[in-house]
């Protein structure tokens, strides 16, 4: 938990190492002092840092926002941002989107947090994406086709990202959506004023533009072509179809004909054909969906007389299409929405929850549905609400607490579901999704991959960390290869050697006939000395770091442009303005390079034996800048003490 803005503004922070009354020298490794010599020296140790660790897409959030800071330089006449664009989409080929959307768990794991305040990771992620939107780079297509063809059902973030990683792995694919346009939920579940569309094209088409990759739109598998006709065509199948059903509210008359699903009704906006919703509408949820819901409500607002044949359950249940007309006649409307939970327990972002009360969005916290009140045409015009507490993890009403919100408009936001009907029901696990092994594969059916939410609906990024680890497994499976074990620390990691290739820097060959055995040298130019790779096991932690090295540094902001609930009618521009590029690098600049060294010369300064030393600059790269003279080193631990990131560990053999 970051500290608060109250104790940043009233409060000069200090960090010590140690506190009073502290007389033995507690850490891991401990015991290697002892008077002026120990038979332990230093060791420059990789580890994963939490960020990343938080990232179900993997991302190497240090890596490019040390590009961003400038600490990481990029080869030959490459550009910062272009350095940085493709560092970040290794892992993630929708930096735009995602700095917008993520709901950045990466963020609630930075270290920084532990000072004052994270970085503003989704940010710089933005910055990236829209440097590259901008300055119009492409992906690296130049992996030579394999000849191998792959169906990808469904062409939202998963079914995207895999054809991406797999057409870099050199394998073509044929993307299969029953929309008209890809995007998946990234288009119509999130509306265009958080994901803009133009920039959600030139992404979605970035990826198309590598080459070998085929659309066959507004198809539905199962109904317009079967699964064994896959099977025949095509030499594997990976499924990323999404979750594109809502459950029902559980509760007496939740199936009244206006109470709508969540992801219905922002389809339906974002397919243009929802022009207004209700007088008064509530909203079920206490999530990101059930934000976009109430938030597109205040948007559309109402008109005074409508028709029954033009309610918005008959445009969101697909009977009716609004046209412009409707658009032109609207007033505000009422919008409520209830969660479960009190406002800081919810689980949409705190600056959604803000914006939407900032809107007119009216939030009732800690209260649950009981249930609908019908008229005598059946149609809901209330919603019986009660306080709730939770039992062993279950909501129960609070006898003597119900009380009525009056309402034209339930929508349901309170989970997803997939849609496996229409020849796809002998996927079904028996609740809606399918299965997945640990490497992405459909137990029990050769040659079919599942990423993405009909796994187990989750953030737009678990699917495309999902989507690069079935990737991989269709990439073994292709090639007849046993899929490999996945690492403790599943993510792209830095690797130290092909920084050193991409710099001309690879160590010499080792020829062991003619030089025997010398793992224990210092100088070799075959060896990488004094570095240990623990990235794929472990995660470093804030104790591992000396905090008194970062001062209070506040966060750079976007500035929002949001409307007011005055303004809000009518108001589809987007929110949020992305950091320039004078904030974008001191925000990365915030970044700790926790697990890496960021060149701050604390060891080379502190050393008081001179045994630390910088390498040469033309033997320098990101992870390579000091090194150890082992026969000046006395193993007093101080450059340890002192390395703000963790990265050096007592811990390099007898001396």
């Amino acid at each position: 938990m970051a500290t608060s803005r109250d104790d940043m503004e009233n409060e000069d922070l200090t960090f010590r190492r140690f506190e009073d009354g502290d007389h033995v020298y507690a850490r891991k490794g401990d015991d290697i002092f002892n008077e002026d010599t120990t038979y332990k020296c230093p060791t420059y140790v990789h580890r994963t840092p939490p960020c990343q660790g938080s990232c179900p897409s993997g991302e190497d959030i240090r890596g490019w926002l040390q590009i961003v800071n400038g600490i990481e330089k990029p080869t030959d006449d490459m550009s910062m941002e272009e350095y940085a664009f493709r560092r970040s989409t290794d892992a993630n080929p929708f930096p735009s989107m995602m700095g917008r959307v993520c709901p950045a768990p990466c963020e609630d794991g930075c270290n920084r947090n532990n000072v004052e305040d994270f970085v503003g990771i989704n940010s710089v992620e933005q910055f990236i994406g829209d440097s590259a939107y901008e300055q119009k780079f492409t992906f690296d297509n130049s992996a030579p086709l394999s000849g191998k063809k792959i169906a990808i059902i469904g062409g939202g973030p998963a079914g995207m990202a895999a054809a991406y990683q797999l057409r870099r792995r050199g394998h073509g694919s044929t993307i299969f959506d029953e929309h008209e346009a890809l995007g998946g939920m990234m288009r119509y579940g999130i509306p265009g004023y958080r994901t803009p569309r133009d920039v959600l094209n030139h992404e979605c088409q970035r990826i198309v533009d590598m080459g070998g990759i085929e659309l066959r739109m507004n198809t539905r598998v199962g109904k317009d072509i079967s699964i064994a006709d896959l099977d025949k065509e095509f030499d594997a199948v990976l499924w990323a179809v999404g979750c594109q059903t809502g459950r029902a509210l559980p509760v007496p008359n939740g199936d009244a004909p206006n109470c709508v699903a969540g992801v219905k009704f922002l389809e339906a906006f974002n397919k243009g054909i929802l022009k207004v919703t209700a007088d008064k509408v509530v909203c079920i949820g206490g999530g990101d969906t059930s934000i976009d819901v109430v938030s597109v409500a205040r948007r559309l607002g109402k008109i005074e007389k409508i028709n029954k044949e033009d309610r918005p359950e008959q445009v969101i249940g697909g009977y009716v299409a609004h046209d412009a007309a409707f658009a032109a006649a609207r007033e505000g409307a009422e919008v409520t929405l209830t969660s479960l939970f009190q406002r800081e327990e919810m689980t949409a972002t705190d600056h959604e929850i803000h914006d939407a009360l900032h809107e007119g969005v009216r939030i009732n916290n800690g209260v649950m549905p009981v249930e609908v009140i019908l008229n005598d045409e059946g149609r809901a015009i209330a919603i019986k609400m009660a306080k709730c507490e939770m039992i062993e993890g279950r909501p129960n009403p609070v006898e003597g607490s119900e009380y009525e919100i009056e309402c034209d408009l339930i929508v349901s936001a309170i989970g997803q579901g997939g849609d496996l009907s229409d020849g796809l029901e002998e996927l079904d696990n028996g609740r809606g999704l399918i299965d997945a092994d640990a490497f992405y594969q459909i137990p029990d059916r050769e040659g079919h991959f599942v990423a993405g939410d009909i796994i187990r609906p989750h953030l737009l990024t678990t699917a495309i960390g999902q989507a690069s680890i079935a990737s991989e497994s269709i990439d073994h499976y292709l090639k007849q290869e046993a899929p490999q074990k996945r690492p403790k620390v599943d993510v792209h990691h830095f690797e130290l050697l092909n920084k050193l290739r991409e710099t001309n820097l690879s160590p010499g060959e080792f020829d062991a006939e003619e030089r025997g055995d010398m793992r224990g040298t210092d100088d070799g130019n075959w060896a990488v000395h004094n570095y240990e790779d623990r990235s794929s096991a472990e995660i470093i932690s804030s104790d591992r770091l000396f905090l008194g090295h970062f001062p209070f540094t506040p966060r750079n902001l976007r500035s929002s442009s949001g409307p007011s609930a005055d303004e809000v009618l009518g108001h589809f521009a987007e929110r949020g303005v992305g950091l320039v590029t004078e904030t974008a690098v001191e925000e990365a600049g915030r970044c700790m390079s926790c697990g890496m060294c960021f060149e701050c010369d604390n060891c080379v300064i502190y050393c008081p034996q001179d045994a630390i030393f910088r390498v040469k600059k033309d033997e320098a790269t990101m992870g390579r800048y000091v090194d150890t003279d082992y026969n000046k080193c006395i193993g007093c631990h101080i450059c340890s003490d002192v390395c703000p990131s963790g990265y050096i560990d007592m811990a390099m053999g007898d001396h």
